[in-house]
């Protein structure tokens, strides 16, 4: 029974099980017990239910021919074992990051394609994420899935112990928690590629410009940078990191760093985890301290979002598959692809002025 309050849309539904509801809604419940990080699929519902998959494609075609009781079994099998909402939560924790408005751009509008509505909710800090997905995982969450550098592990703990969230996916990074799914960009790949391009250019001073530096959900390019320079060069070049993937940041962490430096001591290139952190070099580089770019000092960036392409910064950066990555998502969702492909995509070296 269905009523509209408000504008708000209430379901009310009684389940009255007979001896054989009762057997199917057992073997759901065991079911989604066994597979918490699976989606139903009509495969699955044709198991459950004791039926063909042509049969249950049958149960959702209004025309098809099908007892009532053959439909009724399905339909309770299907509610019982995915309990779909169609509402997907994203946890963003770092608005100042440009590439995120990227992200949920391309995220909100292919997930609306495909059927999923989204709940936007913002994560104050790391320890605010654990009760924002348990907040969240009372609205009848499909998958929650993280945005952002804030991801620990006893956030993930926190969340997955809490059995309301049937899946948490960590977007964009890698997780080591193996009750997560990642889908992610390669970021060895690219990174790699990235330092041959900068070993290509002839620089031999680089200084590698880092993110926050979390454990349990983090990026790989900073190791697969300092990997590939030693394999080449037989030294491990320097590092800073900044605490946050903030323009304003990165802007106070490079104009600090190289006042503290002879200009002897500079690096030829800043080698930056991502477009937020070049882009506040590259304003503290210019406005800062009063360097020219790329005459003075050369850096590159990581995502391409779309002010790397400006005038203003015009940034040798990293191109990262997002739209590919949503779609892996959506295919997550439905149960459709291999998960380990899922952080395995590679996207494309774009090459500007900036080095």
């Amino acid at each position: 029974m269905e009523w509209r309050f408000c504008g708000v849309r209430v379901i009310v539904c009684w389940l009255v099980l007979s001896q054989t509801r009762a057997g199917v809604a057992v073997e759901a419940r065991r079911w989604r017990k066994t597979n918490p990080l699976i989606l139903v699929t009509a495969d699955d519902v044709a198991d459950l239910a004791g039926v063909s998959r042509w049969t249950v494609n049958r149960a959702f075609k209004k025309e098809a021919s099908i007892s009532d009781k053959a439909r009724d079994k399905i339909m309770r099998a299907a509610s019982l074992a995915s309990d779909r909402s169609n509402l997907v939560a994203l946890s963003v924790d770092d608005f100042a990051n440009p590439h995120k408005l990227v992200m949920l751009e391309r995220l909100t509008r292919i997930l609306r394609r495909h059927g999923w509505d989204t709940l936007l909710v913002n994560t104050l800090n790391s320890e605010d994420v654990s009760a924002a997905l348990l907040n969240a995982s009372q609205r009848r969450l499909d998958v929650a899935v993280l945005i952002g550098s804030g991801c620990d592990d006893k956030a993930l703990k926190t969340a997955l112990g809490s059995r309301r969230l049937r899946k948490l996916i960590v977007f964009a990074r890698m997780s080591e928690n193996a009750n997560t799914i990642s889908i992610r960009c390669d970021d060895h790949l690219a990174m790699t590629e990235m330092t041959d391009h900068v070993i290509a250019k002839g620089y031999k001073r680089p200084l590698f410009v880092a993110g926050p530096q979390t454990r349990s959900a983090h990026l790989l390019r900073k190791e697969a940078f300092l990997e590939r320079w030693h394999q080449v060069k037989g030294v491990e070049p320097a590092f800073i990191s900044a605490n946050s993937y903030d323009p304003e940041k990165a802007y106070a962490l490079i104009n600090e760093h190289f006042t503290k430096i002879g200009p002897d001591d500079r690096p030829d290139i800043l080698v930056c985890e991502n477009d937020a952190i070049a882009m506040g070099a590259y304003d503290a580089l210019r406005h800062g301290l009063g360097l020219r770019v790329p005459e003075d000092v050369t850096l590159t960036g990581f995502d391409d979002t779309p002010q790397a392409a400006s005038p203003q910064y015009q940034l040798t950066t990293y191109h990262q598959p997002i739209s590919e990555m949503v779609e892996g998502l959506v295919q997550t969702l439905k149960g459709e692809t291999k998960l380990r492909g899922l952080q395995k995509l590679s996207g494309q070296l774009v090459v500007r002025d900036s080095a």
